[in-house]
């Protein structure tokens, strides 16, 4: 495996409310190397996109780093002041964001706003910062980028904005690219359109992504690993095959189960009650309220990371060698069969059925 570029070490975030301190991140452990596309799942609330708004420095102001670690180039990018993060951001750690109209600016040009970056963040001239801002705009697949590149946000669709928020993006030549749920507002054929131009962009810059999503069918074709996090924590981490193949903690069998499919054998799934109250989080695991594979001792202590194998990790008591033996619910086994079936038959390779 390549190097870690950036380490996350016991990561522990809170914020504070009117009803007290939340406890949104409870010690993250991760590492990320160098070329991979490292996929973060877990429903809203999970603690997703604070992990990486910390690494961008960009928490509200409410927020309070009280422990923990996030070494980037032997630095660590939490004691970092103002001025050294800003040199980072953008250059060295770039982000897209989920709501593309809310990133642009709707009074600049799509052409201001890419250039701003080429000349603030690389040096460029003004005609250097054209010229690049329109291959950067032809890389991202908006057609007479020419023309286009002095229109405004409105003009642009909203897959095309999303193309355009990847473009200046990329105007920093980033190290690493954080996708903060980029398809969840576009519909089902520009989201294959966008992780297509993510896949390509990887490719051809060889660079890093960390891609934020709560659906594990959009990241089947594009991670490499997957970490599955619930109220604040990571809960199972590995490689594609792991998570979907061999998933070893209930709430990604439940993950997993939820997922639509075209097939009609299957019935749309919701793992039952809600996440926890992390104003005071639950004593033990804090999914073992919601699980029917809870044992008594999930509601006593907190399980540690077990292995499963080299690069695969778990949190749950079922993989303790006294632990009862378990097995994921039959709709997954179900699912593998099939999946395994067409795997045999094309050369194509991930979860096929959810790209039909």
């Amino acid at each position: 495996m390549n190097k870690a570029i950036i380490q996350i070490k016991d990561l522990n975030i809170s914020f504070k409310t009117f009803a007290g301190q939340l406890k949104a991140i409870r010690g993250i452990n991760l590492s990320l190397y160098a070329g991979e596309t490292l996929a973060i799942v877990g429903e809203s609330g999970s603690g997703k996109s604070v992990t990486t708004r910390a690494l961008m420095g960009l928490l509200a102001k409410n927020a309070t780093i009280e422990a923990g670690e996030v070494i980037f180039e032997k630095r660590d990018l939490l004691k970092l002041s103002k001025k050294e993060m800003e040199a980072i951001r953008g250059s060295k750690i770039a982000m897209i964001f989920q709501d593309p109209m809310t990133a642009l600016n709707p009074t600049l040009t799509i052409g201001r706003q890419i250039t701003e970056v080429l000349i603030r963040k690389r040096g460029f001239n003004h005609s250097q910062a054209r010229k690049e801002a329109i291959n950067l705009l032809d890389l991202c697949g908006i057609v007479q980028s020419e023309k286009r590149i002095n229109q405004y946000p409105h003009q642009f669709s909203g897959g095309q904005r999303q193309r355009i928020v990847i473009a200046i993006a990329l105007a920093g030549d980033p190290e690493v690219l954080i996708a903060d749920e980029p398809t969840t507002a576009l519909d089902v054929t520009i989201q294959a359109q966008i992780i297509e131009l993510l896949k390509k962009i990887q490719q051809e810059k060889n660079m890093t992504i960390i891609f934020i999503t709560h659906d594990l069918g959009v990241v089947a074709n594009v991670a490499d690993r997957i970490a599955v996090m619930y109220a604040g924590k990571i809960v199972e981490i590995g490689t594609v095959d792991d998570i979907y193949y061999h998933p070893q903690h209930p709430y990604t069998w439940g993950l997993l189960t939820a997922m639509p499919t075209i097939s009609k054998q299957d019935q749309l799934y919701a793992i039952p009650g809600s996440p926890p109250d992390l104003l005071n989080p639950p004593k033990g695991d804090a999914f073992a309220y919601r699980s029917e594979y809870a044992l008594a001792i999930d509601f006593e202590e907190e399980p540690p990371m077990f292995e499963v194998k080299p690069g695969h990790y778990a949190a749950t008591w079922l993989l303790h060698p006294m632990a009862p033996k378990m097995t994921p619910p039959t709709a997954i086994l179900e699912r593998y069969q099939r999946c395994r079936k067409k795997q045999s038959q094309t050369d194509k390779s991930g979860m096929e059925e959810h790209y039909e």
